[in-house]
């Protein structure tokens, strides 16, 4: 809650924080870009760290960082300190978020995981969606640096609860050597390009030279992590989570339909303040239903998931994404909530997935692949619904974004298909009976 509360009330006091600071447009998009490339570089990393040291320690560690990086941007006097901060903010988000993951699995027995997954999912969505709303307030009644102090005491409160809260220890994997530099700083800086590349694209277009050279270092940077992985005694993603069919599918799922929605979202905004018309204040209460779909269906998919398992549960909640994409050129508040309940479930499922199919004392790992593919996916939909004209005027011009959009959200329908078929605590099947052997005569 506190990582998604201060990722969406920074969208309304950007103009405030600009004013302020006498900043440009640039450098007040790289308040929010610094923060994404630290966040998306260091998820996995995070996330092995707690496998081997444990999730409270990283959770403790996570949360006073975090802390400590807003008050220090509240405090800051110009907005190069407010770049660098927001960077060091995103390093400690980034360590605090897969340990939440593991710190449930570690919590919660396997029937019980989809109920405890869901909880978080709605708690999510409430705190993004209040966000803008409590970023208006605070901007109004005090200033922008009021949204950063308010993180203060809640990082506080939470780090308090760490210290009481007990959960068994985590079962170490591995010898007893600590990780290799190699690994960590290639997937991070492979995971820093490819980012950097999709949130230039808006402004770049995909054949611009900075765009391609942010491609071209990534996959150059991931070859070289991919063979330093097959070396390595201690790899980073270790082969047991590579090779596990759940997982990979449940990080997929949520790569494509991230990206479809966030996408949409993104072409949605251009389509009804610039072509409709409507003021920031009417967009968002048209909006709401996704919100609120969000919150209400997130413990109705934790009760699909229990009962039909994860394959049909996030079938049907891809469709709903896709369903919700096709029919947000209409801008009714119907394809925003159709959009929202369809989030939710694949959110509770492939969450549910990750964390109660990962291989025995990777949870953390697999946490940190999982908060990737949800930090990753929206800027590779926002580069898609820019690259196919997202943001131009006149009619009929959200309609070509929104249906490569739904097209990459349909992606997830196949990844989806991969998903375990059995609801989580049922019993296998039971295998037939041997015939009886024929008596001799």
């Amino acid at each position: 809650m506190l990582v998604a509360l201060d990722g969406t009330v920074l969208v309304v006091v950007q103009p405030a924080l600009r004013r302020d600071l006498g900043a440009g447009v640039a450098q007040v998009q790289w308040t929010s870009t610094a923060y994404l490339l630290a966040v998306a570089a260091f998820l996995v990393v995070a996330g092995r760290l707690g496998d081997r040291y444990g999730h409270t320690r990283l959770l403790l560690t996570g949360v006073l960082g975090f802390a400590a990086a807003s008050a220090g941007i509240a405090l800051a006097p110009g907005v190069g300190w407010v770049i660098a901060l927001r960077a060091v903010q995103g390093v400690f988000g980034a360590l605090l978020q897969p340990a939440t993951l593991a710190l449930l699995r570690l919590a919660y027995p396997p029937e019980r995981l989809g109920r405890a997954v869901a909880v978080r999912t709605g708690a999510i969505g409430a705190a993004a969606a209040a966000g803008p709303l409590l970023g208006g307030v605070l901007v109004a009644l005090l200033d922008w640096r009021a949204v950063f102090l308010l993180n203060v005491p809640a990082a506080l409160l939470i780090a308090a609860l760490t210290l009481a809260v007990r959960v068994p220890a985590p079962e170490p994997r591995g010898p007893g050597a600590g990780l290799g530099p190699a690994g960590p700083v290639l997937l991070a800086a492979t995971l820093a390009s490819a980012v950097y590349a999709l949130a230039g694209v808006p402004r770049e277009g995909w054949t611009g030279a900075p765009t391609l050279l942010g491609f071209g270092a990534a996959a150059g940077l991931g070859a070289l992590f991919v063979r330093g992985e097959r070396r390595a005694e201690l790899p980073l993603v270790p082969s047991a989570v590579a090779r596990s069919r759940p997982v990979a599918a449940a990080v997929a799922l949520l790569l494509a339909v991230s990206a479809g929605m966030f996408g949409a979202l993104f072409t949605a905004t251009f389509l009804l303040q610039d072509v409709r018309g409507l003021s920031p204040l009417a967009t968002g209460i048209r909006v709401l239903p996704l919100t609120a779909l969000m919150v209400a269906g997130a413990p109705v998919a934790g009760a699909a998931l229990r009962r039909y398992g994860a394959r049909r549960t996030a079938l049907a909640g891809a469709a709903l994404v896709v369903l919700g994409i096709a029919g947000l050129g209409g801008g009714g508040g119907v394809a925003f909530g159709v959009l929202g309940a369809g989030f939710a479930a694949v959110m509770v499922t492939a969450t549910g997935t990750v964390v109660g199919d990962a291989p025995a004392g990777y949870a953390g790992v697999v946490g940190g692949l999982k908060q990737t593919a949800m930090n990753v996916g929206p800027s590779l939909g926002i580069a898609v619904a820019a690259g196919a004209g997202a943001g131009v005027s006149g009619a009929g011009a959200a309609a070509r974004p929104l249906t490569a959009l739904a097209c990459l959200a349909a992606l997830g329908l196949a990844a989806a298909w991969l998903l375990p078929g059995r609801p989580r605590g049922a019993a296998p099947e039971p295998a037939p009976e041997p015939a009886p052997e024929p008596k001799p005569a």
